[in-house]
């Protein structure tokens, strides 16, 4: 639009012209070799337009022909690259349905119309191909051959890092993503495989410093970044909490400010100000910590604070926590459990039993059972509390990809991921319940839940209704009880005999049964206020 108005000014500003000379009359005289010529001042406007005209057409044929092989060659260039970009087109949509052989075709039919140093993405088509056909290998070396071009390379580096992970060469994928990310720290793939790589190894500093690239590049949220840093550091601070413990104090106190949430690290942290007789600072971590997200881990740090404490002054720390956070199963659990260890046994069966009503789990019936074989030493009693805290739902523990963990760890030991551990419970029973009569002699599976403490039990041999030999053997060891862990009091000998689930076993002569109000419980399914 712009050049037509700049095209019609120029034309008006001609017209203009020739109108204002026509308007205005005179003649115009030229001597040239012994002769005049007289002519209108018009007629010589218009022949010196003209000659322009002309001069300029002629020009415009001179330089038409002189550049005419070039035109032509050109004009057979750019058909011939638009054919190779079509067939370049054609091969990588071919490629990307899985046609190999059309791919193949392609790719050959793109080399033939374009120069790969002119185009690289036939080298790509040329690997996919390969990869298509099952040629590996081919594949390999093409991906190799693109280390040497730098627009290149981080292709060459994605593929050789496809191939190794396919072969399962994690040491080889290790080092191409390591090499992609030392030249272009944003890219996914490259990050989170050498970051991996370095959780493996321990070398924290190298994983802060490339959590630090991802943030500068936007690659990961502020958030995310947060949490990786606190994960990191917190881990950082368990390395050297021996070998250097002002670094790791350092370090734990920096996670915790960016995750104050985060229970590893308020213990890291806690546990490296208690080294330093920072009593009070470490206490404030902990208790903030528990106000968020009462966690066991916390409530046993923050009751041994102080090592030479008293029993009870320990009771006392534990009633604070539990002040902080009220009807919470854990904050009873921990009363219970200073109590227990200060011969308050009123107390301690309280808030244990406060535990299973508003939080029905393993741990809670065992240390009722550790309660009860302290206060009064009923067996019987102690074999119904441990009945139930087989049937009841597992204590949470850290689990990551299945594995279960006494203590939190960065990494899991399964796949590597960083931060993998949660808090939650287990879905893994610690036994195998036989329940049919179809494999009495199936031997069943006890597996020992992590960081629990063994508990005695006794052990009682039932004797069949006509051995009296048996029967007076097993009255004979009535007073000697045979300690063994929880875990192997629920598991079922290879020689028992199956019962069916509703079956009800029978009761044995020092077994005082299931009181009334706890026939309520029997039941996992049914719906609980508390």
């Amino acid at each position: 639009m712009i050049r037509l108005l700049a095209f019609l000014i120029v034309v008006f500003a001609l017209g203009l012209g020739f109108a204002w000379l026509a308007d205005r009359p005179g003649d115009m005289v030229v001597a040239f070799n012994g002769y005049q010529y007289q002519v209108s001042l018009m007629v010589a406007a218009v022949a010196v337009v003209a000659v322009v005209a002309a001069v300029m057409i002629v020009w415009w044929l001179i330089k038409s022909l002189w550049n005419s092989p070039y035109t032509i060659s050109r004009y057979f260039r750019v058909r011939r690259r638009d054919r190779g970009y079509q067939a370049l087109s054609t091969g990588m949509i071919a490629a990307g349905a899985g046609d190999g052989a059309l791919a193949r075709k392609k790719t050959k039919e793109a080399a033939k119309l374009i120069r790969s140093d002119q185009e690289p993405l036939i080298h790509l088509l040329e690997a996919q191909a390969s990869l298509l056909e099952g040629d590996h290998e081919g594949a390999r070396q093409k991906f190799e051959s693109m280390l040497d071009d730098p627009e290149m390379r981080l292709l060459g580096l994605r593929g050789l890092y496809l191939e190794a992970e396919r072969l399962g060469d994690r040491n080889a994928a290790r080092h191409y993503a390591g090499r992609a990310a030392a030249v272009a720290p944003q890219l996914a793939w490259a990050a989170e495989s050498t970051l991996e790589e370095l959780t493996a190894r321990g070398d924290w500093d190298g994983a802060l410093k490339l959590v630090d690239a991802q943030k500068s590049t936007r690659q990961i949220e502020r958030d995310a970044a947060n949490r990786r840093r606190a994960v990191l550091l917190t881990a950082k601070a368990q390395s050297l909490a021996d070998s250097d413990p002002a670094s790791a104090r350092t370090a734990a106190i920096e996670a915790n400010r960016l995750e104050p949430d985060f229970a590893p690290a308020a213990v890291a942290a806690a546990a490296a100000l208690f080294r330093q007789n920072d009593v009070r600072k470490g206490s404030r971590i902990l208790e903030a910590a528990w106000k968020a997200d009462p966690h066991p881990e916390i409530a046993e740090l923050y009751t041994h604070a102080r090592p030479g404490d008293a029993v009870l002054d320990r009771l006392n720390r534990a009633k604070k926590l539990q002040e902080m956070k009220k009807n919470h199963a854990e904050s009873s659990m921990t009363v219970a459990r200073a109590a227990l260890d200060a011969q308050d046994f009123s107390t301690a069966r309280r808030e244990a039993e406060a535990a299973i009503r508003m939080d029905r789990r393993e741990g809670a019936y065992l240390l009722l059972a550790d309660i009860e074989e302290a206060e009064t030493g009923d067996q019987g009693k102690v074999r119904q509390l441990l009945s139930k805290a087989v049937r009841a739902p597992r204590d949470p523990a850290w689990v990551a990809d299945g594995v279960i963990s006494e203590r939190w760890a960065p990494v899991s030991p399964v796949t590597g991921r960083l931060d993998a551990f949660e808090w939650r419970a287990p879905m893994e029973r610690l036994g195998r319940l036989i329940d049919s009569h179809d494999e009495p002699d199936a031997p069943a599976v006890a597996i020992e839940a992590p960081g629990r403490p063994e508990r005695p039990v006794e052990v009682i041999d039932h004797a069949a209704p006509g051995d009296e030999a048996t029967r007076k053997d097993a009255e004979s060891r009535e007073d000697h009880v045979t300690p063994v862990t929880a875990a192997a009091f629920a598991a079922v000998p290879a020689d028992a005999e199956a019962v069916e689930p509703a079956e009800e076993l029978a009761r044995l002569p020092d077994d005082p049964g299931v009181d009334p109000d706890d026939e309520a419980e029997k039941s996992t399914r049914r719906f609980r206020l508390f």
